[in-house]
């Protein structure tokens, strides 16, 4: 059962997994595949959950779960860290990292290390204007609205106030 062009509550939960680099159109689709086959037999107790896989910009995996028909619980969730862990492995990435900044230019994204982002916003390749990806998000409400913000509206502004002048 695969719930790709149903309707989620926007209070379902998100989990977004970054790589530290663009997937290959090759790549991108046998990610999808796998994640297609996995939240198709996605169940919690025995409960079908109400879930997509989807990948966005060849370097985010983002999972929903509508929790309003069965919640995702510690074992659905195990199963699913084990199949990004499996993406990872079978493709060589890196999906845990979260010392790794997504942000775009001219509507490209790209990742850097948190040193290389800091360097980025001191030569001022970087600004409060620049559209950085907030992946702590955890609503699909909050996924739609808050995902790609400015950099001036995230939490990167906190981090990096010293190399903004903040």
């Amino acid at each position: 059962m695969i719930f790709l062009n149903m309707i989620f509550s926007p209070q379902s939960k998100v989990w977004i997994y970054q790589s530290n680099r663009r997937f290959t159109d090759q790549e991108t689709s046998e990610i999808q595949d796998i994640l297609n086959d996995f939240v198709a037999q996605w169940t919690a107790h025995g409960h079908q959950l109400k879930a997509k896989a989807e990948v966005f910009h060849q370097y985010f995996i983002v999972l929903t779960v509508d929790q309003d028909v069965a919640n995702a619980t510690g074992c659905s969730i195990d199963a699913s860290v084990r199949v990004i862990k499996d993406i990872e492995s079978k493709f060589g990435l890196d999906l845990f990292d979260r010392f790794n900044m997504a942000y775009k230019i001219d509507d490209d994204v790209h990742v850097a290390t948190k040193e290389d982002f800091e360097t980025l916003i001191s030569i001022k390749k970087i600004g409060l204007d620049t559209i950085v990806f907030n992946n702590l998000v955890q609503t699909l409400e909050d996924f739609e609205q808050k995902w790609e913000v400015p950099l001036q509206d995230s939490w990167h502004k906190n981090i990096f106030a010293e190399q903004l002048g903040s």
